[in-house]
């Protein structure tokens, strides 16, 4: 069973201040870094570093293909990382004195998927196979109706949030995985039962796993529901938290690990990824 994760790939550029900006303010920030993520990137590192072979699709800039030796270096396969004119993906990130972050996105390259390059890559991969996919990439409606015609297992992550979503076919969704946001978005409903209810209802066939920051994590799909809770952590940022906890569990799905077990796991790589600064390159290695 092989893994496909058609997904972002950014620079992200980490600013440390105190409090986030406001409109009309001007701030100093404390400190400054840049690293490598994006929501597609960053749940590829966390299945690398959960122990499995990840094949990414994504797209950069010709410039920065120091970005291959990267992911070359956590054991990603690049074979289907394409180089565009675009620049790559970015982000501006501000992180405040509680470890809680605000982001702005540039999609780049990311939106630069085309129809043919999507068919060729998604031929390499057969029956069973699983593809995971997040809303940071374009023509994200022609690779889902493409990989369950080709009844691949596929895994969505709706985020960031767009109403788009709403016309996507999620019943061809074996599992989506969302935070409480996007749970509201997709459901119309607010508290995270009225959120699973309305889900389980709409999509019948579909695991729902919804993810709740401190308060933990809830699996629901059909009479199965398992609560999971947050481990406790000192948090310095908490960017990168969610991508660890689905590359994580997609990893563990893959090897068919128990699933109580494997939401536990991808829970305390989740915690633990948020004791550092960053997003990929905070991603623990947890055996």
């Amino acid at each position: 069973m092989k893994i496909l994760n058609f997904g972002s790939i950014n620079k992200d550029f980490f600013y440390q201040v105190d409090d986030f900006v406001t409109p009309g303010e001007t701030i100093s920030s404390n400190r400054y870094d840049i690293k490598i993520g994006g929501k597609g990137l960053n749940q590829s590192v966390g299945i690398s570093k959960a122990g499995n072979r990840v094949y990414h699709a994504g797209i950069i800039n010709n410039e920065d293909k120091f970005i291959l030796d990267k992911l070359k270096s956590w054991k990603i396969n690049c074979d289907n990382i394409l180089i565009s004119s675009k620049p790559t993906g970015h982000a501006i990130i501000q992180v405040n004195r509680k470890g809680e972050n605000s982001i702005i996105i540039h999609g780049g390259a990311n939106h630069d998927f085309k129809l043919e390059s999507i068919k060729s890559i998604l031929s390499k991969f057969d029956p069973g196979d699983i593809l995971l996919i997040q809303n940071e990439i374009n023509n994200i409606e022609q690779i889902i109706d493409r990989a369950h015609h080709k009844k691949m297992r596929i895994i969505y992550n709706p985020a960031p949030f767009s109403y788009k979503i709403l016309k996507y076919d999620l019943n061809k969704i074996s599992t989506l995985i969302l935070n409480q946001t996007e749970g509201e978005g997709l459901s119309n409903k607010k508290t995270p039962n009225e959120i699973l209810k309305k889900l389980n209802n709409n999509f019948k066939n579909t695991e729902i796993i919804l993810t709740l920051g401190k308060k933990g994590s809830i699996y629901s799909f059909k009479n199965e529901l398992i609560n999971i809770k947050a481990h406790q952590v000192d948090t310095v940022d908490t960017t990168g938290a969610g991508d660890t906890f689905i590359g994580y569990y997609v990893a563990g799905v893959a090897s068919k690990m128990n699933k109580k077990d494997n939401l536990e796991r991808a829970s305390k790589a989740a915690a633990v990824t948020t004791t550092k600064l960053g997003g990929a390159e905070s991603i623990p290695r947890i055996n």
